[in-house]
């Protein structure tokens, strides 16, 4: 099981990829057979193909994240609350956002959900 530092590290590194707007980087720290629901309840993207794609994607919005608050780690899982601040439609726009992440034996991110809905979305 990887460790609370091991986790930790990879929530940072995974905002650090949103600052730098480098979807590889974010990519590297899910396993090959990964899966992403974001939001909650929306088909998965299934695999590294379909993860860079979701990346690319996200990070051509030019979404920046700010965690609010700290991480939560619970055996192999990482929770965490942020605000994606991103342009849609000319308007710049603040998500509230709680990611958990689920790491494997080899400390890579295995799944990843992430729950938001309209309510949680509001201009910046």
């Amino acid at each position: 099981m990887p460790t609370v530092e091991h986790m930790t590290a990879a929530v940072h590194a995974y905002v650090d990829a949103f600052e730098r707007g480098d979807p590889e980087l974010a990519v590297a720290l899910f396993a090959d057979d990964a899966t992403i629901e974001d939001p909650i309840e929306t088909p998965l993207k299934i695999g590294t193909d379909a993860i860079r794609e979701f990346y690319n994607m996200s990070m051509a919005s030019g979404a920046k994240l700010v965690l609010e608050g700290p991480i939560r780690i619970g055996g192999s899982h990482a929770a965490f609350a942020f605000a994606a601040q991103l342009k849609m439609n000319d308007s710049l726009i603040s998500i509230h956002v709680i990611d958990i992440f689920r790491f494997n034996d080899a400390g890579k991110v295995i799944e990843m959900k992430a729950y938001f809905g309209p309510t949680n979305m509001s201009q910046a």
